[in-house]
């Protein structure tokens, strides 16, 4: 075949396909598209759905305000109802505390520390007097603060309160806020042991000055004047009132670690105890006496122990155990 009588061929074919009708298309037909949800109505109603209605208004009903009522028994009558309606409003209203820690464990706690702390914060720049230098103070008890608040507080939570106390005490006397002032006042005790101060010695017109001292159950009372070293105890000398070479000590430890047993007399009465608890309790009434003649002694006194009473005793016996402490031996059978 040549390649004009190919030209032809493809020419006819062309030529019929586009002489052939073209075939309709179906119209598509849409669905709507299915949801798991059920179609929701927008009806309140649980009767059945009934389709709106034209309902014709009456000229005589109106939705206009009420007309106004100027007379003065309807007005009482509407003012008694607005307050009948305020006082429902209130007693269905939630009271709010005044404090924010009402609905703690411990509301009047936290309300003090928080305050205290607010202040310390207000004059925390304030300058502070130096270490011992602050005014002592004797501040309530764990037991009293308790009472004060009604309120089961622990020692460590109350210890906090104190080391604000402690501080804001330092705040130098001149520059003491009143606000700090009566913040203060409100922990300190009713009485300061702090004032309380003892009652200076006196040296009698013939030189004796008196002192008093405790130890266990005895007590003793020496009488101290210079002289040359006598020492009468109960009319007796120290050999005869005590065996022991330490309790002989002890009676007169006051003169000794001061070096004055050469220097002044003493004659003492002791009652009350054992031979030992005697002349530990002369050493304090010798040492009283000594320090209303020389009161520049004191230090050295405490050094040696001689100022400060000792407050031990022997513990009580318990019922149902041998001693204070001890307990009856364990029998099987």
């Amino acid at each position: 075949m040549s390649q004009g009588e190919l030209s032809r061929s493809l020419i006819r074919a062309i030529a019929s396909i586009g002489s052939l009708s073209r075939p309709h298309a179906r119209p598509r037909i849409r669905f709507p598209r299915r949801t798991l949800h059920p179609a929701s109505f927008q009806c309140f109603s649980t009767g059945p759905i009934r389709k709106s209605e034209l309902v014709s208004r009456s000229s005589g009903n109106s939705i206009a305000a009420p007309p106004i009522d100027f007379d003065e028994d309807a007005i009482d009558e509407q003012d008694e109802k607005q307050d009948e309606k305020a006082e429902k409003l209130l007693k269905t209203l939630r009271i709010v505390p005044a404090s924010p820690s009402y609905f703690s464990a411990k509301p009047d706690f936290t309300d003090s520390l928080i305050s205290l702390q607010a202040l310390l914060r207000k004059y925390a720049t304030l300058p502070v007097v130096p270490p011992g230098h602050a005014p002592r103070v004797a501040w309530k008890t764990v037991a009293q603060f308790r009472l004060v608040v009604n309120e089961p507080i622990k020692s460590a939570k109350y210890h906090r309160i104190i080391e604000l106390l402690h501080r804001l005490n330092h705040i130098h006397p001149a520059l003491m806020p009143a606000e700090v002032t009566q913040a203060l006042d409100r922990y300190k005790r009713d009485i300061n042991p702090h004032d309380n101060k003892a009652k200076p010695g006196v040296i009698d017109d013939v030189g004796r000055s008196k002192g008093v001292g405790r130890r266990k159950t005895s007590s003793a009372v020496a009488w101290l004047v210079e002289g040359e070293g006598e020492v009468l105890v109960n009319g007796k000398t120290l050999a005869q009132m005590f065996g022991r070479l330490h309790d002989r000590e002890s009676a007169v430890w006051a003169l000794k670690s001061t070096q004055r047993l050469d220097k002044y007399n003493v004659w003492a009465l002791v009652k009350g105890g054992g031979v030992t608890g005697q002349a530990e309790a002369l050493t304090l009434a010798v040492a009283k006496a000594l320090l209303v003649h020389e009161p520049m002694l004191k230090p050295a006194l405490r050094r040696a122990g001689c100022v400060t009473r000792d407050p031990r005793k022997v513990e009580r016996k318990k019922a149902g155990h041998v001693k204070a402490r001890k307990m009856p031996t364990w029998v099987k059978r």
